[in-house]
């Protein structure tokens, strides 16, 4: 029989789980493993709330398992480190993003591309290598394999930097392998949201011209303002589609609903590439003809590996970029969820677990 998810392992912990596709969330006793050889343990500051967050536990992707506590842009204290460990201290700020395990024995391990690795083991939700369910951030504690701790830099504060775990390297990964870095191209940013808001501020770190792409025209002040973006283009009007057209070298779509691809086609030069880093729940359509017509890429891309999630981490430190968040108290956080629906957000909920988890 299988052991509870309080006795499943030998230390307390405490956080908030869904118990079902409702996806309420409420307070929930389980356990962590105890501190190995190569692992880190840290208390739980902060944790960002990911819009994949929200699909999982209301299984909304088909492939959750409940009690399910989610949360994987996890920030917070080391507070003991194992035997083996040897880049981490007590007393370190660190962070553990999207995925605390791999086979480590695939090409794409060995390539620092465990985001890629088939048996990649996500923070929560998942099937541990002892066969128990990892639950993530929205918790007191977190212990992790070293591989999977990311250093935070001093100047960079926790609450705002959370979200870089998941948002932001899922917008510094392609912006890097797809090479939009080189001072002097032009990139399109579509969807100004918890991804897009981000994108821009790495794009114009790296010195590129970016233009953002939207549906809202009252988005246009915040993204040149405030994000510092050169150009606005509201995707609805057909002028400014047109007066755009073929001027960018590459394109990081981060909507994740559905939405007509050949419009932003239509904006790439030739030998442009348009990323995918949002997830619509249904196919989109891919006309094929101006792909032809210009050498074009349709690409995806997927968070990053280890080794560029720390590069990813130190590079906002030197620049100081970090998320726009609203910081929330846990009990806040099924209202939080409310809001996430109807994308009531500017542009990333932080929950302060830190200071607002309390044990039932």
């Amino acid at each position: 029989m299988a052991k509870s998810p309080e006795l499943e392992h030998p230390d307390k912990a405490f956080g908030w789980a869904a118990r079902d596709p409702s996806g309420v969330l409420s307070p929930f006793k389980f356990s962590r493993r105890a501190t190995g050889e190569k692992d880190v343990r840290f208390k739980v500051l902060y944790c960002g709330i990911c819009h994949s967050d929200l699909h999982n536990i209301k299984n909304e992707w088909g492939v959750s398992t409940y009690p399910q506590v989610p949360g994987h842009e996890i920030v917070g204290i080391v507070t003991e480190v194992g035997s083996k460990v040897e880049k981490f201290k007590v007393g370190d700020k660190v962070g553990v993003g999207c995925m605390v395990g791999a086979c480590h024995s695939c090409d794409n391990c060995a390539n620092d591309l465990e985001n890629y690795c088939p048996k990649m083991i996500l923070t929560y939700g998942a099937t541990y290598y002892d066969g128990t369910i990892t639950y993530g951030g929205y918790s007191d504690v977190m212990v992790a394999e070293e591989r999977y701790i990311v250093r935070f830099p001093d100047n960079l504060p926790l609450d705002a930097g959370a979200p870089l775990l998941c948002a932001g390297i899922t917008v510094y990964s392609p912006l890097q392998h797809f090479g939009f870095t080189k001072p002097g191209m032009h990139i399109g940013v579509v969807g100004l949201g918890g991804l897009g808001h981000v994108a821009v501020k790495f794009a114009k770190a790296f010195g590129v011209k970016v233009t953002v792409i939207s549906t809202s025209p009252n988005k246009k002040e915040e993204a040149i303002e405030h994000l510092g973006a050169d150009s606005f283009i509201v995707s609805r009007e057909p002028d400014q589609m047109q007066a755009a057209m073929g001027t960018m070298d590459g394109i990081i779509d981060t909507v994740s609903a559905v939405h007509p691809l050949l419009p932003l086609l239509g904006l790439l030069k030739s030998q442009g590439k348009l990323v995918m880093v949002g997830a619509p729940d249904r196919p989109l359509e891919l006309p094929v003809f101006p792909l032809l017509m210009g050498r074009k890429i349709v690409a995806g891309s997927c968070i990053g590996g280890m080794k560029e999630t720390q590069e990813m981490i130190d590079f906002a430190g030197k620049h100081n970029i970090t998320a726009e968040v609203e910081v929330i108290s846990m009990d806040y956080v099924n209202t939080a969820m409310e809001r996430l629906v109807k994308n009531d957000v500017r542009y990333r909920f932080v929950i302060d677990i830190g200071h607002t988890l309390k044990a039932a």
